[in-house]
């Protein structure tokens, strides 16, 4: 699997994985960072993230629990770089996302925001930790 910076290109299928618009994928990538996971050139799964208030906040993360891990790898890099945490809130109906942030090295805060009717969990990733 090869992670890269996604490119214009890359909207429609980002966009055919999360059952939004072309143009929303298409300004995602063009407003926050966003690594795509590629097999054989086909993109399987992304994390996009930006940074607010000296924290990074993984806003999007879409594939499977292993593809999901390997991908939190990036936001985790920069902030370790940036000597910042991360935070991710996980639908509470995305198991695998809840997973691979365990398996990643993120630990469950609380309660996060309700979006569209759906809680979310709270995860946080911390560089010392």
């Amino acid at each position: 699997m090869n992670v890269r910076d996604a490119v214009e290109a890359d909207a429609e299928r980002l966009a055919a994985l999360t059952d939004a618009p072309t143009d929303v994928m298409r300004n995602l990538i063009h407003d926050r960072t966003v690594r795509v996971a590629d097999d054989d050139e086909t993109v399987e799964g992304f994390v996009s993230f930006d940074v607010q208030a000296g924290t990074v906040h993984v806003t999007q993360l879409e594939g499977d629990c292993e593809l999901c891990e390997r991908l939190l790898e990036e936001p985790a890099r920069f902030a370790a770089c940036e000597e910042m945490d991360v935070e991710l809130l996980v639908p509470e109906t995305d198991t695998d996302a809840a997973d691979a942030a365990v398996e990643a090295g993120f630990e469950e805060c609380g309660r996060g925001p309700r979006f569209d009717g759906v809680g979310t969990t709270r995860y946080e990733w911390q560089p010392d930790a």
